[in-house]
């Protein structure tokens, strides 16, 4: 029997922020591969615990987490002053990556195309900034309204007129100090994974619900239509998986990332690039794997033999 790199795993799940429950999902579906494949595995909840508090015999952490303190480079400083192999990508990557606005800026200086935007702060928070914003970046209704710092669509809502828009904004920043106001680009739901840098694939998603929100994502009664491989022509499919594996290396991201696009009139817009993928039932990860001929279980072990310090 072939030696394991790794022999005792801590998975990491759980956690305090609005995604805690995929997270627990996620994470208890990994301590199941992980055992499958013959791992020693505990689990540890930061929502009781202080990181503090891991236990540093253990020889590799697998990050579950999903959110604030999870993805955006809180938990990775942790691990990297514990001194102990983490999966997914480290503190810099995550913070730019959690960070919409950050991440616009990396997208539009590499000529990737995204959607135009504008941000909004709790305090410069007027009709008339708004409006001028608006027409400033030539935005037309519909739009998109997003916290700056949240994932799994959390916040997320789209609005088709002015006073839709104030009311909506006055409702996100009661739990948000910073938005992001983005044009509505229609068309496909393209997202493609990357594993280890490279490109696995692209699924197309057809959401029941105006767009792919939350309750899209982990709701099976609003269970989006996937389509695996996306219908694009070979070009376009090449095109995107090639966007995604250099966005993933801009990032200097680490085992698996998603990214997130939009096709429409024959451009691709990049929305996100998420360093903490679901690997729950319903997520896109695990299935644009299994159609590759990855096992669940497989994929799981991957990530885990990418885990290193110094990210």
């Amino acid at each position: 029997m072939r030696k394991k790199k790794f022999r005792n795993i801590l998975v990491v799940l759980g956690g305090a922020s609005g995604e805690r429950a995929v997270s627990l999902e996620s994470g208890r579906a990994c301590v199941r591969a992980l055992k499958k494949k013959g791992y020693k595995v505990k689990t540890f909840d930061p929502k009781f615990k202080n990181f503090n508090l891991i236990n540093k015999k253990i020889d590799a952490i697998f990050n579950a987490l999903h959110g604030k303190d999870g993805e955006d480079g809180v938990a990775q400083s942790y691990f990297e002053y514990l001194k102990v192999p983490y999966t997914h990508s480290g503190v810099i990557s995550s913070s730019n990556a959690m960070n919409k606005l950050i991440s616009k800026k990396i997208f539009l200086k590499n000529y990737i195309r995204t959607p135009k935007y504008f941000s909004l702060k709790k305090d410069n928070f007027n009709i008339s900034f708004i409006i001028n914003s608006l027409k400033k970046k030539n935005i037309h209704f519909p739009v998109i309204i997003k916290p700056v710092n949240e994932g799994s669509s959390l916040g997320v809502e789209l609005c088709n007129n002015k006073g839709g828009l104030v009311k909506l904004i006055n409702k996100l920043l009661k739990n948000y100090d910073e938005l992001m106001i983005e044009e509505y680009i229609g068309g496909q739901e393209i997202q493609v994974a990357v594993i280890n840098g490279k490109a696995l694939g692209a699924i197309e998603l057809v959401p029941k619900r105006l767009f792919y929100d939350y309750k899209a994502k982990y709701t099976k009664a609003a269970k989006t239509k996937h389509i695996m491989p996306a219908r694009l022509s070979s070009g376009q499919y090449k095109k995107v998986l090639r966007i995604a594996k250099q966005t993933h290396k801009l990032f200097k991201c680490r085992g698996v990332t998603r990214a997130d696009f939009k096709f429409y009139k024959n451009n691709f817009y990049l929305l996100e690039i998420n360093t903490q993928p679901g690997m729950t039932s319903l997520s896109l990860v695990p299935e644009i794997a299994s159609y590759k001929g990855i096992t669940f279980e497989n994929l799981v072990e991957k990530i885990l033999l990418d885990a290193s310090i110094n990210r």
